[in-house]
């Protein structure tokens, strides 16, 4: 397995983790559900420090590799700053009261505090 993770500096783009959110309910969500070999991504941002980007988990080096989309690349209007692709070592899910994920987050109607 590999991880990925990456971000970009939203400063001077005209961009925020907020107005990234319809981005991410409108196209990114769907269109990431069904990409080959993606087991998990999220989205993550730090308002404070204007940054915003995502974790990928990958079930193998070929799947990490295939090209991605890249239309957060159009709407910010520049690469990531920050791309590390990683091995994974373990993975473990812990207890949980949710088990779909896929509702949770700023940009979904399920908000985690």
């Amino acid at each position: 397995m590999k991880a990925a993770v990456v971000w970009w500096d939203l400063k001077d783009t005209g961009h925020s983790a907020e107005s990234l959110r319809d981005f991410l309910r409108d196209e990114a969500i769907d269109r990431f559900a069904g990409i080959d070999g993606l087991r998990l991504k999220f989205w993550i941002s730090d308002p404070e420090t204007e940054r915003w980007g995502a974790v990928l988990l990958w079930e193998s080096a070929e799947a990490a590799a295939a090209p991605l989309p890249a239309r957060a690349v159009e709407i910010i209007g520049r690469p990531p700053v920050h791309a590390t692709l990683f091995d994974v070592e373990a993975v473990v899910e812990g207890r949980h009261s949710d088990p779909d994920l896929s509702a949770l987050g700023l940009a979904r109607s399920a908000v985690v505090p």
